[in-house]
């Protein structure tokens, strides 16, 4: 049995943090690219000054787009796929979609697209040529997007299962969200808002940069491919050293689905997270257009506040990852998050519009971003057996981004309409934070709820230390 422990490559510290970190940069990239346009988002207020000419209703649709094919099915389909034939291929057809996902997006915002012949035929289709190509590059990028993320995510589940699995969870977010923060300050400073008429070369820029990253995660997420090889081999041979044979019953089915959905945990934690990511990732797309007239800040310093989101999450998530892993209290953690982002939104729709007030309601957003993540994604591989976690994490993530189809669409319509109606931005920012208010609440019942049912359900051990004591 020692023998076993020092041969498998999984039970290297360092294997194991290498293969982390190849898994975290593809969603570093994804996550910048997501966020190309939040921190300007400002500017689709005013369309007859872009040559893109998108409104905000515009970019809510195409924000939208990216939850399209997940909620059509394709990521539940998907993530079966991930559990029958396995993450080195079913991951690598999609961070391929991801790649070209964004490809699409990138030519549809270009010059060179709007010079085009294929911009002339499509717009005897479509009024705005450039917004229909874009959503459909968009909606494929975000399947391929999110089956690499649960790709990612039931990899380190494999690699990090009985070790520091929350904590690793944590710094994979944590480097994700990088990426989000990275936009986040960047794009405002490469992209010149303040020009009279801005043109596609200015913003398409963050898109450009968006592919350099898109190529470096190819060929990191190629090195996580060579070394998750190795260690299947290895462990393949150690089943045959100690003669076990995997029966049927370890293999998945596709049936397997209805008893994921048959779990009321599951589903429970499900809930949980399309409420709380909606107050989040969604209030991030538009938090610009809320917050500059709700704090009557210019659009550098509001870069700079909304950065505060990731920026909390890179700090806080692996600490709070790391005392899931050792402490436990997972859905304490859960209720306490959703608390605070609920709190967050009620300061950022109804503090005194100072600035310091702003920075308070986003450092308390980031704080509860930061808790429920690093709690809820390591509890599920408790609930759910480790032959379904594609399906399950697939059905997670499929759940959320049915409210992160809905949503965005909702805020555009929300700021745009009462902008014309009422010609007042700051009125249409309190409107929209309703919404995200009304969200925040589900979230908080939605965690006394599950917490109620661990604590009922203790054999479950939602609420136990995920780090496995070792013995000498």
């Amino acid at each position: 049995m020692v023998q076993k422990i020092q041969t498998l490559l999984r039970d290297s510290k360092s294997a194991r943090w290498m293969v982390l970190l190849c898994l975290s940069i593809p969603m570093f990239a994804s996550y910048f690219f997501d966020d190309i346009f939040s921190t300007i988002s400002h500017i689709f207020q005013n369309p007859e000054i872009l040559s893109l000419s998108w409104t905000s209703s515009d970019y809510g649709f195409y924000g939208g787009a990216y939850s399209l094919l997940c909620v059509w099915g394709g990521l539940v389909i998907c993530g079966m796929l991930l559990d029958k034939w396995g993450v080195r291929f079913t991951g690598s057809l999609f961070v391929g979609l991801m790649v070209v996902g964004s490809l699409i997006v990138v030519y549809a915002i270009s010059e060179s697209f709007s010079q085009s012949g294929l911009s002339i035929a499509m717009g005897k289709v479509f009024p705005k040529p450039s917004l229909a190509l874009a959503y459909t590059g968009c909606a494929i990028f975000g399947l391929g997007s999110e089956i690499a993320g649960v790709a990612v995510t039931r990899s380190i589940a494999k690699w990090f299962k009985g070790k520091e699995m929350a904590l690793a969870m944590g710094l994979q977010l944590a480097l994700a969200r990088l990426g989000t923060a990275t936009a986040l300050i960047l794009v405002p400073r490469i992209v010149n808002t303040s020009l009279s008429f801005i043109p596609y070369s200015e913003t398409s820029k963050p898109a450009a940069i968006g592919m350099i990253l898109m190529v470096v995660a190819i060929l990191v997420w190629s090195a996580f491919l060579l070394t998750d090889r190795k260690y299947d081999r290895q462990a393949a041979e150690e089943r045959l050293k100690d003669k076990t044979i995997e029966s049927k019953e370890d293999k998945f089915k596709f049936s397997d689905i209805f008893r994921v959905l048959g779990n009321k945990h599951f589903i429970l934690i499900s809930l949980l997270c399309v409420f709380f990511y909606c107050c989040i990732i969604s209030f991030r797309r538009f938090a610009t257009s809320i917050i500059i007239p709700q704090f009557g800040i210019d659009g550098d310093i509001a870069s700079l506040m909304v950065a505060l989101i990731p920026f909390s999450t890179i700090i806080f998530t692996p600490l709070f990852g790391s005392l899931v892993d050792f402490k436990g209290k997972a859905t304490r953690f859960m209720v306490l998050g959703s608390a605070l982002v609920l709190f967050a939104h009620l300061i950022i729709a109804f503090a005194p519009g100072m600035a310091v007030f702003g920075y308070i309601g986003l450092s308390v957003l980031g704080i509860g971003y930061s808790l429920v993540p690093a709690a809820m994604w390591p509890s599920v591989p408790k609930v759910i057996p480790e032959k379904n976690l594609g399906t399950a994490y697939s059905l997670i993530y499929w759940i959320q981004n049915m409210g992160m189809l809905i949503v965005p669409i909702f805020v555009g319509l929300i700021i745009e309409g009462t902008v014309k109606r009422m010609a007042d931005s700051k009125l249409a920012a309190v409107h929209a934070e309703y919404l995200f208010i009304f969200l925040a609440i589900v979230a908080v019942i939605v965690s006394l709820v599950l917490k109620r049912s661990s604590d009922m359900n203790p054999q479950l051990k939602l609420d136990v230390p995920n780090k496995q004591k070792t013995k000498n």
